[in-house]
């Protein structure tokens, strides 16, 4: 169920810049104010990142991603009652609260749920359906703005997250011991090894302690560069094919697609591989390291690559190269936090890392909408955000630390 939440998360994040064509011609955008839309999710996205983060501790973990899942698909369906720029952005900040604690939360529910050797493979499978959704997200919403418009599609989305809301009240519960399908032998198979993730002396650590861990805030300084890359993708790839290579609204919805599909088996792929190298060496830390490193610095070249090429098939074949690498490198960034900081503190330090690498989400699209109005060109855009990967993966390989250290013991 985590998957799917994360597939619907992501088809309704992506729907905006699918239908943002639609949207322009029918609202008459300016390039700035486009980019101020995109980055307006992103204001209510940061906050709630660490506020669900904090409160799926508080709470638990079905209590908080159902209540995130409810709100935002109320949003999703308000989008189609829009009527100009002012009242988008203001639902969009909405939509964007109603998000924000998805991810951070289902890393606390992963967490809870699964023995420590299989924990970023779980995170790999769950966040897989980001791409998931992505890739289904261009066909799916270029159908229903091209069929019934553009208000329709986000209407549709709205009651499919609903239903999803529904069933994970229905079927969820809050820890393995509460579920009647799980026993005693699993339980102890989840429990073993908790050693690393528990504080010192059973003492509760504060907040302040956790988010001023050094290895949280530094891989939330490298998932902030990792994010803008994203973001940068997801709100203007679609405009760059239509606005800069000249493919139509039908072929857009398609093509932009396809880099979703890689970063599915990216997602997928990077879980399995941070695991398998962990069981084979022994050393947690460099099996999260050595993928997470190495996929973001290719990723970060494809991306610059991709404004320099003349050909739209050769930039959509760059930009799917880019982001299978960028998404093989995320769930190694979500293990790296549930070995940095204790057990009952997951939820709190990942919606931390979470908010502060997606302020970049703010920043980014609203820099890249005003860069390609004051440039009349995209090839400035995708040379900065190639260049922030290059700093996230430099960044993340020289300063994070140890695995298995409390939040005190990171600081130095």
């Amino acid at each position: 169920m985590l998957m799917a939440a994360m597939i619907i998360n992501y088809i309704d994040r992506a729907a905006l810049s699918i239908a943002m064509p639609f949207i322009t011609r029918d609202f008459h955008l300016t390039a700035g104010e486009k980019g101020l839309i995109f980055s307006a999710f992103s204001v209510g996205y940061a906050l709630f990142n660490f506020l669900g983060g904090y409160f799926s501790d508080r709470f638990g973990g079905k209590r908080v991603l159902g209540i995130s899942m409810t709100f935002w698909s109320i949003a999703c369906g308000l989008t189609a009652t829009v009527s100009g720029f002012w009242s988008m952005l203001l639902v969009r900040i909405a939509f964007g609260a109603g998000e924000g604690p998805n991810s951070a939360t289902a890393n606390k529910v992963v967490n809870t749920w699964f023995p420590i050797g299989e924990r970023a493979s779980a995170a790999g499978v769950n966040q897989a359906g980001g791409p998931i959704g992505g890739a289904l997200a261009g066909p799916v919403i270029g159908f229903l703005a091209l069929s019934f418009g553009w208000r329709a599609a986000f209407i549709v989305m709205a009651l499919l997250g609903l239903a999803w809301a529904f069933c994970w009240y229905r079927l969820a519960t809050e820890t393995p011991a509460q579920h009647p399908k799980v026993g005693p032998a699993e339980l102890a198979d989840i429990d073993a090894g908790q050693e690393p993730a528990t504080a010192a002396d059973g003492a509760r650590v504060s907040v302040l302690e956790v988010i001023s861990t050094r290895s949280v805030l530094t891989t939330g300084i490298s998932l902030f560069c990792y994010n803008y890359i994203l973001f940068f993708f997801i709100t203007w790839f679609p405009s760059y094919l239509v606005d800069a290579k000249g493919i139509s609204l039908k072929d857009m919805s398609l093509v932009s697609s396809l880099p979703w599909v890689t970063g599915a088996i990216g997602f997928l792929s990077g879980g399995f591989l941070v695991d398998a190298i962990f069981r084979r060496t022994g050393k947690r830390m460099f099996s999260r390291k050595v993928v997470l490193v190495t996929s973001l610095l290719i990723a970060a070249v494809c991306i610059g690559l991709t404004g320099m090429v003349g050909e739209a098939a050769t930039a959509v074949g760059v930009m799917t190269v880019a982001i299978g690498f960028l998404m093989l490198a995320a769930p190694a960034y979500w293990a790296i936090i549930q070995d940095s900081v204790p057990r009952h503190q997951v939820g709190t330090a990942s919606g931390f890392m979470h908010g502060l690498a997606n302020v970049s989400g703010i920043v980014g699209p609203a820099a890249t909408g005003f860069l390609i109005q004051g440039t009349g060109s995209y090839v400035s855009a995708f040379a900065l955000a190639g260049g922030l990967g290059l700093i996230g993966s430099l960044i993340l390989a020289v300063f994070v630390g140890r695995p298995g250290a409390t939040p005190t013991a990171s600081l130095a």
